[in-house]
């Protein structure tokens, strides 16, 4: 098991990784990764010649809230695998005022083939309701927490 953190807010504009830091490391090299990145490298490794890959639990959970000067709407964040969003991971909150915090979670279960590696990461995954008119909201996040497991 490996766990990040990052406690102190950042604004995640779309598409964009949440950074996080090492809380827990992963002694055994499943998990990589680099301080100040938002990002996380999963390996391939597998014990038994004969599986095919390697199983993680990846799960998120934090504070989010629209920030100031932003229009007031549904905001989200999600896992994404390789910088694509896993649409199962979305968590959405719709905050009734900026810098109104929810609380969201969301995980994965991510199969990564032997030898290979993935990348994952907490994205900002808000859309617009009026995309051609309107960009996407950026996101105020807080308190991330993300614990990546290896079950098989």
């Amino acid at each position: 098991m490996a766990e990040f953190v990052y406690n102190e807010v950042q604004t995640i504009q779309p598409g964009a990784a949440a950074i996080l830091d090492t809380a827990i490391g992963c002694n055994r090299g499943y998990v990589l990764h680099r301080a100040g990145s938002g990002i996380l490298t999963l390996r391939g490794i597998v014990n038994n010649p004969c599986n095919r890959f390697a199983r993680y639990r990846v799960m998120f959970d934090g504070n989010i809230a629209v920030p100031t000067g932003v229009t007031v709407g549904e905001i989200q964040l999600a896992l994404a695998i390789d910088g694509e969003v896993v649409p199962t991971s979305i968590a959405a909150a719709t905050p009734a005022a900026v810098e109104d915090y929810w609380n969201v979670s969301g995980f994965a279960i991510i199969d990564v083939p032997a030898g290979c590696c993935y990348t994952v990461s907490v994205e900002n995954a808000s859309v617009s309701a009026t995309p051609t008119t309107t960009a996407a909201p950026a996101v105020n996040l807080r308190n991330l927490n993300v614990e990546v497991t290896r079950v098989a």
